[in-house]
């Protein structure tokens, strides 16, 4: 026989009406995993979102006729999965879901979003022509005071603030870019499309960095929050370098993943 339960949180504003959800007594998975499942759903399906608070453990614990310690195992398993987080004393809140960002592959914004389900986006802050200087002329192997196209732009998902990126690209190379970029479209397609440059292969760096208080408006985060800074330098299939990337990511919505292999001796 199942036991129902709703939404176990309640916005930052108000409380949140509850959906009955099933919690199976006689199933042989752990009843806190079953509350942890059911919380995650919601946080994927966007119906808790970032910020909402649940609701505490002896709440939980009152409602689903469940242990403390029950109640407790799910938000701990939450907060190991990086969904969520715990402040002393001010409950259990929601993080969100961190995307994760694969150096495997030489994808742009769009195409990532796109394979993972979201929406991509765009805030365009700046499109211009400019001279090429210090280490963005060194990165495309461009004189100083060639020109260089160059395009800073709020990266969205489904909305939702990600990241910001400056890219430079060698302006002989695009010459009509800075007219006939589309915001909501792909740079990449657009490359590809208009110019017949295909990105092949990327040479990357990530660093860890707190935003600035710009970067933080931007983002709609904190001043000094914990980011993710990437360096990128794109290339074709030739080995010309067509693009020269600096980014600023939230790390509360990103994670990093890689696959390592071990050498056989």
């Amino acid at each position: 026989m199942g036991y129902t339960f709703g939404c176990l949180y309640r916005s930052l504003q108000e409380a949140q009406p509850l959906r009955t959800l099933p919690l199976h007594r006689e199933s042989v998975i752990p009843l806190y995993y079953q509350i942890q499942q059911q919380l995650l759903a919601q946080i994927k399906t966007g119906e808790l979102k970032a910020g909402d608070s649940l609701l505490s453990e002896q709440e939980i614990s009152s409602q689903l006729r469940v242990s403390r310690m029950t109640a407790r195992q799910a938000f701990k398993s939450l907060c190991k999965l990086g969904v969520a987080y715990s402040l002393q004393g001010k409950g259990t809140f929601v993080s969100g879901i961190k995307l994760e960002k694969n150096f495997r592959q030489a994808q742009s914004f769009t195409e990532e979003m796109e394979a993972l389900g979201y929406r991509p986006g765009s805030k365009v802050l700046a499109l211009e022509i400019i001279p090429a200087q210090g280490e963005v002329s060194k990165a495309l192997h461009l004189k100083s005071g060639d020109e260089v196209v160059k395009l800073r732009r709020v990266r969205l998902a489904d909305s939702v603030p990600m990241g910001i990126e400056t890219s430079h690209l060698p302006y002989h190379l695009c010459p009509g870019l800075v007219k006939a970029f589309d915001p909501h479209t792909s740079l990449y397609q657009g490359l590809w499309s208009s110019y017949g440059l295909r990105i092949q292969f990327a040479d990357e760096i990530v660093e860890a960095g707190l935003a600035a208080p710009e970067e933080a408006r931007l983002l709609q985060i904190t001043s000094r929050s914990p980011v993710f800074l990437f360096t990128r330098v794109s290339y074709v299939r030739e080995g010309q370098v067509v693009e020269y990337v600096k980014a600023t990511y939230r790390a509360d919505r990103y994670k990093i993943v890689n696959r390592l292999t071990r050498l056989e001796l």
